[in-house]
């Protein structure tokens, strides 16, 4: 009997699968590591094949240590960052590299190459920009598309597929090239709750009229609660499963963790549209779902159905949050590096600082985090990182002092997200946290004392796995929708509501933060 399905989770560095029961169990997790290229500034590339090794290898350790038969799994599922892979027509790779370099067919999510052609598209003030916050992002997949015809044209002509991450895989998977409405509709500009999905006079005027039929891009989308079909015979094999089991459309990695933390409302949307999803790690994702479309400045979507059906979700980000507190510690730690030891360190030594100093440890300091740009809600991908108050110290405590206002500044880089959802209708206080930060006692506190929100921890080991899995329980008939699959998979969490010692504090951070910006604003225009 089919009673367990298999999640994989593909990241920005490494490829997770886990194993889970039809409650939601986690029973074995195994990660591999995937290779990156950085061959020039805003340039990332990975490997396709790469990344596929990796997957097979996780899954079958992963079914191996959970000491489950191939015959037992039911589904599964695959999410994945927002990377763009490109194939030819026999579905071999096909370079993205400006040198050649044939094995790097896929451009990462946070590649930036693209920034002119993102101004491009914003520039036309089309009304699909309308479901990007009427600004188009460097890290979508239209921008990417079109600098692969401007730059390597020649590629372009011999390209046969294009592939959201996530797509590739289940096409990797079952040889489909269905396509999730997940992915098309959060990435791709499609619009799924028109009659017509694509929207041909856009892609004319972007100079991507072939898009579709050079791409292999089919006009209907693949809801989530459908299966992209079963296993073949060689990715069974490689997988090491069967070819009974079924595959899951793909998920953006972000909306997976969204439906991890959140699935367990899904069948109460009242309740639903209260609670929020961070999903924290290299980057930050703030989801919400709402029955009505409420468009926002600088907010991706409102995109229908690109989850739960019925249901409108908008996001918000941060690009670089982890990112940032790892390039604090390269560009400032006087030749430390940012492993997990060494962010324990820092961690500790800026508990005892406060704890010797009180709350008003390090304020002359202050950050804006845009060291990537800024997605949300300026929607600025030209955006810098500031930070002013910096002294001649160059000590492990100085280190430790712009540690914690750049923890503080990505906090108040998530309260002024949720204030401009606010305005744009959504009325929210709850925030559900998921991802690397949760291992971050300082961000864990900062969300709920700078925000002012409740904030709940899934118990959940892994909640993007687990929003994978839940995809899988629906394409895999554990369950009927992911209503279903949601409220029988979801975990419990550890709460935390803010300390109204420290709301006048935070409260001052915050207006200095938005001047800040404002002083950003007033350098950047004097000519």
């Amino acid at each position: 009997m089919r009673e367990h399905v298999v999640a994989v989770d593909i990241g920005t560095g490494s490829a997770r699968a886990g194993i889970f029961d039809r409650k939601g169990m986690l029973l074995a997790r195994v990660d591999r590591a995937i290779a990156m290229n950085r061959p020039e500034e805003n340039h990332a590339e990975h490997d396709s094949e790469d990344i596929w090794t990796a997957v097979c290898e996780a899954v079958r350790a992963a079914r191996e240590k959970a000491g489950i038969g191939a015959q037992s799994i039911a589904a599964i599922g695959f999410d994945a960052t927002c990377s763009l892979v490109v194939r030819d027509r026999d579905g071999a790779p096909l370079s993205v590299n400006r040198r050649g370099e044939p094995r790097w067919d896929t451009i990462v999510w946070l590649d930036h190459r693209a920034l002119s052609e993102a101004d491009f598209c914003t520039a036309t003030k089309h009304p699909v920009l309308d479901h990007s916050g009427r600004v188009m992002s460097p890290e979508m997949e239209m921008p990417k598309l079109m600098w692969l015809k401007r730059n390597l044209p020649h590629q372009w002509e011999r390209a046969g597929y294009f592939f959201d991450l996530a797509d590739y895989m289940s096409w990797r998977a079952t040889g489909s090239v269905a396509r999730s409405r997940c992915t098309l509709t959060a990435k791709w500009n499609y619009l799924a709750h028109k009659e017509r999905g694509w929207q041909q006079d856009y892609l004319e005027r972007i100079g991507l009229a072939d898009l579709l039929e050079r791409g292999g891009l089919p006009e209907e989308s693949l809801p989530v609660e459908q299966a992209a079909g079963n296993l073949t015979a060689s990715a069974a094999s490689q997988l090491g499963l069967d070819t009974e089991c079924r595959v899951a459309p793909g998920l953006i990695d972000a909306y997976a963790g969204a439906l991890g933390v959140l699935g367990g409302f899904a069948g109460d949307p009242a309740k639903l549209e209260r609670q929020l999803a961070l999903i924290a790690g290299t980057s930050s994702c703030i989801v919400a779902f709402s029955k009505g479309m409420k468009p926002g400045f600088g907010m991706w979507g409102p995109y229908f159905e690109a989850v739960l059906p019925g249901f409108w979700l908008i996001e918000g980000g941060q690009s670089a949050t982890g990112a940032l507190l790892d390039h604090v510690v390269r560009l400032h730690g006087g030749g430390l590096q940012p492993t997990a030891e060494t962010h324990r360190e820092i961690i500790e030594r800026v508990r005892a600082l406060r704890s010797e100093h009180g709350d008003g440890f390090a304020d002359r300091l202050h950050v804006l985090p845009d060291f990537h740009g800024n997605r949300s809600p300026l929607a600025d991908p030209h955006a810098l990182g500031v930070i002013s108050g910096l002294a001649l110290d160059s000590s492990f405590d100085a280190l430790c002092r712009l540690y914690w206002r750049t923890c503080v500044a990505i906090a108040l880089g998530i309260r002024h997200i949720l204030e401009m959802m606010k305005k744009s209708g959504y009325d929210l206080d709850t925030l559900h946290v998921t991802g690397g930060h949760v291992r971050n006692p300082l961000l864990m506190e900062l969300y709920s004392d700078a925000t002012g929100c409740r904030v709940v921890v899934p118990q959940a080991p892994d909640a993007v796995l687990l929003g994978t899995a839940m995809a899988a329980a629906v394409a895999g008939k554990l369950y009927p929708d992911l209503a279903h699959a949601g409220g029988a998979m979801a975990s419990t969490g550890q709460e935390r509501r803010p300390n109204p010692a420290r709301r006048d504090l935070y409260d001052r951070d915050y207006r200095r933060f938005l001047a800040l910006y404002r002083h950003r604003a007033e350098l950047e225009s004097i000519e």
